[in-house]
């Protein structure tokens, strides 16, 4: 019979051992999963533009052929960082963590977000990367303008773990394909963002229309989520947007 000693000895070397290997191991697929989350992120920027035919094959050479520059723009609206070289996926905008800077938004200090430019059918288009909250963990994507920095041109969204067939549906076209054409600025050009609506658009008065969606059938936290999101980052924009008349 073993002693007590002998087996805290034995589990204590063996515990080490499961964790040094884990460690390792995570350290030699690190690299591999850094460049699938920048591939997956590149695929969403490009979609939101509308580029089909885009996939993790693909991805980083689409991305640079297409992206013409990269842009970081601080809390003022001044581009502080405009890349424009090949490797786009090394610049600062790229990489920059949008919730650390939307959580230094909402405690008052300053902050920077970023902003792709691509050049599609012979149009600029601005692309901005979105985060927020749904029911049960972080929504995030992107949202493409027309050079008007006020007419959509696609979006795309993701989740973490919202329900499937409910909060999980924002992500699937029934969703998405509501928003090109929509307006984030009203006749008067007041910012409006674009409004997630539940109980059915055309029930909505008709000057309100061109800035709402319906919302997910079942999934109201996480439709008002979305809106929240929106929002929250677009208004981050006003600045920016408005140097651009």
């Amino acid at each position: 019979m073993y002693s007590n000693g002998y087996i805290f000895r034995y589990a204590a070397i063996l515990v080490i051992l499961v964790a040094a290997i884990l460690s390792t191991t995570a350290l030699v697929l690190k690299p591999f999963q850094d460049r699938n989350d920048a591939v997956d992120k590149m695929q969403s920027i490009l979609a939101s533009a509308g580029f089909e035919g885009v996939d993790a094959k693909n991805a980083i050479e689409l991305f640079n052929k297409n992206i013409t520059n990269m842009m970081v723009i601080d809390a003022e609206g001044n581009v502080v960082d405009d890349y424009t070289a090949d490797g786009k996926e090394n610049s600062k905008a790229f990489k920059l963590n949008l919730k650390e800077e939307l959580y230094k938004k909402s405690v008052g200090k300053p902050f920077e977000l970023a902003m792709y430019v691509v050049q599609k059918d012979g149009h600029k288009v601005f692309i901005i990367p979105l985060r927020g909250v749904g029911l049960w963990g972080p929504i995030w994507g992107n949202i493409a303008l027309k050079d008007d920095f006020k007419t959509v041109v696609g979006v795309t969204f993701g989740h973490k773990s919202e329900t499937p067939g409910l909060g999980a549906e924002i992500e699937t076209p029934i969703f998405t394909d509501q928003f090109p054409g929509k307006t984030i600025f009203d006749e008067q050009g007041k910012f409006v963002s674009v409004g997630v609506v539940k109980g059915g658009l055309v029930n909505q008065p008709v000057e309100l229309q061109p800035h709402l969606v319906d919302a997910i059938s079942g999934g109201t936290i996480t439709s008002n989520g979305v809106g929240g999101m929106l929002k929250n980052v677009l208004e981050s924009y006003e600045p920016f947007i408005k140097k651009q008349g």
